[in-house]
């Protein structure tokens, strides 16, 4: 089992930049894909990006394609959402998930477990 904690929301202006930070317990880390999500107010929740177990392989929604960067380091249990040119419309609390899994997973019902949420706030 993991636990997720994920960290470095906060208000920006459009145009600026904020790294998201999605910290987990447990030895078996390295063993999870992550993925992050978002929920704008009234929303669905959507899918933002994915990191396969190792970081070999990363997917993203085309909304943000080019302007986010999901990465992680095992040694530190991390993973991370760079993301830049943010855009109004990135305005959500944002959520990491984690499943065991080789593969990476885009439909948020593919995941085990979730973080608590940061919220992102970009005023235009």
């Amino acid at each position: 089992q993991v636990q997720l904690v994920e960290s470095g929301g906060g208000l920006v202006q459009a145009g600026g930049s904020l790294r998201l930070s999605c910290a987990a317990s447990g030895r078996t880390y390295s063993t999870y894909a992550i993925g992050w999500f978002r929920q704008a107010p009234g929303k669905e929740r959507e899918f933002v990006a994915a990191i396969t177990r190792s970081g070999g392989v990363t997917d993203y929604a085309d909304s943000v394609k080019g302007r986010f960067t999901i990465s992680r380091d095992n040694a530190k249990n991390t993973v991370y959402l760079q993301m830049n040119s943010l855009k109004p419309e990135d305005t959500a609390v944002y959520y990491c998930a984690g499943r065991q899994g080789s593969s990476y997973y885009v439909k948020d019902e593919s995941y085990d477990y979730w973080g608590q949420g940061t919220q992102v706030t970009v005023s235009s």
